[in-house]
């Protein structure tokens, strides 16, 4: 089947098997493949991404249920001159990645918290969170990164 959607602000098409993950789409057709996959089974959240607006674990929706979407993912998150955005400036900063296996997912899903909550606590931060695996961090870093992009002190957060 034919599929369209936009991609990252772009227009996009292409042929699909009715059973094609949009994961695989991104990253075989589109090769965008920032866009990680972790476990096949919605549950880390690495392929996370944004359709019409809302956070999605890619490799849990068919290709073709995005079809005619609006589709965001980490390749389109930075500013327009390339350099980080405030999300992934903070993670580097404040050392919200070691492997970076999750962080794509990690950094889609802070943008959806920040959008609709402009400063969490770190109890909304960890809650926004479940569903979104880090193997190395402890997510202390990581909750201390969303922190600091929501522009908040982040001197004070004690590890947990």
């Amino acid at each position: 089947m034919k599929i369209s959607m936009t991609v990252n602000g772009e227009a996009v098409s292409g042929e699909v098997e009715g059973r094609t993950l949009l994961v695989d789409f991104l990253r075989n057709d589109l090769k965008m493949t920032g866009t990680h996959i972790g476990c096949d089974t919605s549950q880390c959240g690495a392929c996370t991404v944004h359709v019409n607006g809302m956070s999605v674990k890619s490799c849990s929706i068919l290709a073709a249920e995005a079809d005619g979407a609006d589709v965001a993912t980490i390749e389109g998150q930075a500013n327009e001159d390339g350099s980080l955005n405030v999300i992934q400036q903070a993670f580097q900063d404040h050392h919200g990645l070691q492997c970076g296996f999750c962080t794509p997912g990690m950094v889609m899903a802070a943008t959806e918290l920040l959008k609709h909550n402009k400063k969490p606590t770190v109890a909304e931060i960890r809650h926004h969170l479940d569903g979104n695996i880090c193997r190395c961090t402890g997510y202390h870093n990581i909750v201390k990164s969303i922190m600091a992009a929501s522009g908040q002190d982040v001197t004070s957060i004690a590890a947990e």
